[in-house]
């Protein structure tokens, strides 16, 4: 099970004013809509560092290739027949990073674009085309 989200600026706001009007946890709690052991640590981090922001969204390694303002995008839609490899190595001699063909391809899965086979089916007959018009 992962974390739950963060509250945002708003709600931590809230809870702060509503424990400085003397509002008690739990009904802070339910106002807000989380737990008490979370109304207790943002008032006690407002009252420490006098800020309630999270800075749990800048964790981890930042992204290679960012998500819409990406080169891979038109990179993608210019020749749909192109391979991995291929659209690796244009959008690395475009840019300065280097990126990995698992890189480009989890970026054009995160934006929509995927591989796919065209079917073969069989050409119409003129029995077929005759039929269709009628």
């Amino acid at each position: 099970m992962g974390k739950a989200a963060d509250l945002n600026e708003f709600d931590g706001g809230q809870i702060v004013m509503a424990r400085r009007l003397g509002t008690s946890i739990t009904e802070i709690a339910r106002l807000v809509g989380c737990s008490r052991s979370a109304v207790v640590s943002i008032h006690a981090k407002w009252i420490n560092d006098s800020d309630t922001s999270s800075r749990r969204q800048c964790v981890g390694r930042p992204r290679v290739i960012k998500k819409r303002t990406s080169a891979t995008v038109p990179l993608g839609k210019q020749n749909r027949r192109q391979t991995m490899a291929q659209l690796t190595a244009q959008y690395t001699a475009g840019t300065s990073a280097s990126v990995s063909e698992h890189t480009v391809q989890r970026t054009l899965l995160d934006m929509g674009l995927c591989s796919r086979r065209p079917t073969r089916v069989p050409l119409l007959t003129k029995r077929h085309r005759q039929l269709r018009l009628q």
